[in-house]
């Protein structure tokens, strides 16, 4: 038995036990005696003792001993003889195969080498890549969704997309989708859906970011809770879907082809296209998070018989764009090709300084710079010695606005809501025809009860920069690389520079292309869009 405290354990054991080993030890040994008797076996080899002296013919019998002792020699020898030569004999034929087979071997890496190479995998990150895709999308739907975040509709459009949709073979339909609803005031969100069905249907959607895949879902629901607390609440809770899915049952079943109807989803990087998908199918069919351009290629998913959605990659954001548009909608920071505290910065100044203090909790800054580290102390982004990590800071304020966490919003500028100066875009045209209208007005009316919107008071009033032009091929990015260079040039301010982060830049105008699709201009005063927060705190 080993000691606690010693290292080895110790050989020692009670008189008895010794005794009863001794004992056996001896019976043990009796037993091999009395069988050595019984079985007298000799292990010792008998020693041959020769001829004796006195045997007559002791020379003869010498000699042919002798003789016959060469003879058994000779014949092992030729044994041995006849085996090295059938060794050799084996050898000789192994190699003349051996000099058969490389030139069979090397007739056959003729013909691979003849074979025609396979491509290498295409870069899924690079721009032809994602535009490519997105075409390919364009090209196989009948009905085109295009995704816009409420708290920046008019950023979110794309002139070139909705050219390339409209004016495209097919007769395609466009629907606009306004996402993210639950993070804009309703009234702004009412306002931007009376002037944008000016010229498309819109749907008002609230997409769940509780969806699980269907393996998950099922083993939960083994397990039913006594309340309901976390399937009623308000991430989980999906509005708008029920809409857009009976709108698109009806449009599928007023076509005469059999075939299944087929919708592509569209727009900029984490405006909620995957979401929107996953809510309607119920169950998560496509990959999505807050990081941006997570969907690399086109994905099909069916939601009814007739009607199957097909999921796309976002739209790559031209460099000519200002700098806050490329901020939220181009992929440049997730790339390396742009600076996170930059995108901070061109945030910061179109939005009111005294807003960002109560949003996000922190006293009064003079620049960017000033914030960050701000925020880095509040969030707890220290690095070693307490020092404050801005750049962990920066990208996660900027997270923030793409993703579905604050609560900023446009105003609808006046002269959108006005009707359309091109005849060919009336409410009563052929392009909402084919759509339930009433259906779509009812379904609006539901959605916009069941959310629960922020108040005005807490929602960050944001400039917007109007519509962001978009590549749909590589050869569109060529056209103005002086531009993007000079977005990317400005310095980061430094701490000298006070009062620069609430001076609005003057938006710059889009060259936008001739055709059925017309955006107003939005006017650049900053003092319009910003939310007095005196009004409401007296």
């Amino acid at each position: 038995m080993k000691r606690p405290k010693l290292k080895k354990a110790s050989k020692r054991v009670s008189c008895s036990k010794r005794y009863k080993i001794q004992k056996k030890v001896r019976e043990h040994n009796r037993k091999l005696k009395k069988e050595a008797k019984k079985n007298p076996a000799s292990k010792r080899v008998k020693k041959d003792l020769g001829v004796p002296s006195s045997a007559p013919f002791k020379e003869e019998v010498l000699r042919e001993a002798e003789q016959r002792r060469l003879q058994i020699e000779g014949e092992k020898e030729k044994k041995r003889q006849t085996k090295i030569e059938e060794r050799a004999q084996k050898r000789k034929k192994e190699a003349a195969s051996k000099e058969k087979e490389p030139k069979a071997k090397k007739a056959r890496q003729d013909v691979v080498e003849k074979l025609p190479e396979k491509p290498p995998a295409p870069d899924k990150s690079s721009q032809h890549y994602l535009c490519s895709e997105l075409n390919k999308v364009i090209d196989a739907s009948d009905v085109i969704i295009e995704v816009l975040d409420a708290r920046d509709p008019l950023g979110c459009r794309c002139p070139q997309l909705e050219e390339a949709v409209l004016q495209g073979e097919g007769n395609k339909k466009l629907i606009l989708v306004l996402s993210k609803i639950d993070l804009v005031p309703k009234e702004n969100v009412e306002r931007w859906i009376q002037c944008l069905q000016l010229e498309f249907p819109v749907v008002a959607f609230k997409a769940s970011t509780q969806i699980v895949d269907k393996t998950v879902r099922a083993r939960k629901r083994r397990i039913v809770a006594s309340n309901e607390v976390l399937d009623r609440s308000r991430a989980a809770a999906c509005f708008g879907s029920r809409c857009l899915t009976e709108l698109l049952a009806s449009l599928a079943s007023n076509t005469q082809t059999e075939a299944s109807l087929k919708v592509g989803v569209v727009g900029f990087p984490n405006v909620g296209k995957s979401s929107l998908i996953n809510s309607m199918k119920g169950i998560l069919a496509c990959n999505a998070g807050v990081k941006r351009g997570i969907t690399k290629s086109m994905q099909e998913v069916h939601i009814l018989k007739n009607v199957k959605l097909i999921d796309s990659p976002g739209v790559v954001a031209s460099p000519s764009n200002p700098p806050a548009s490329m901020a939220l909608r181009s992929l440049q920071v997730e790339e390396g090709q742009g600076s996170v505290l930059e995108a901070v910065r061109t945030l910061l100044k179109q939005c009111d300084h005294s807003q960002i203090m109560l949003q996000y909790n922190v006293p009064d800054f003079r620049n960017s710079l000033e914030f960050v580290t701000l925020f880095a102390k509040k969030r707890g982004y220290l690095q070693k010695g307490g020092v404050p990590n801005t750049a962990h800071a920066a990208a996660s304020f900027l997270a923030d606005w793409t993703g579905a966490t604050v609560s900023y919003h446009c105003k609808v500028p006046e002269n959108l809501c006005k009707a359309p100066e091109n005849p060919g875009l009336p409410a009563d045209t052929a392009v909402q025809s084919g759509w339930d209208l009433n259906l779509l007005k009812t379904g609006n009316e539901e959605t916009l009860k069941g959310v629960k919107f922020p108040s005005q008071a807490s929602s960050i009033g944001f400039i917007s920069k109007g519509p962001t032009a978009g590549l749909l091929s590589v050869a569109d990015s060529e056209e103005k690389p002086v531009a993007a260079e000079q977005n990317n040039e400005q310095p980061l301010q430094s701490a000298e520079e006070t009062n620069e982060t609430q001076e609005p830049e003057e938006p710059q105008p889009l060259k936008r292309p001739t055709g059925r699709v017309h955006f107003q201009s939005v006017p650049a005063g900053g003092e319009a869009d910003a939310y007095d927060f005196n009004t409401d705190f007296k």
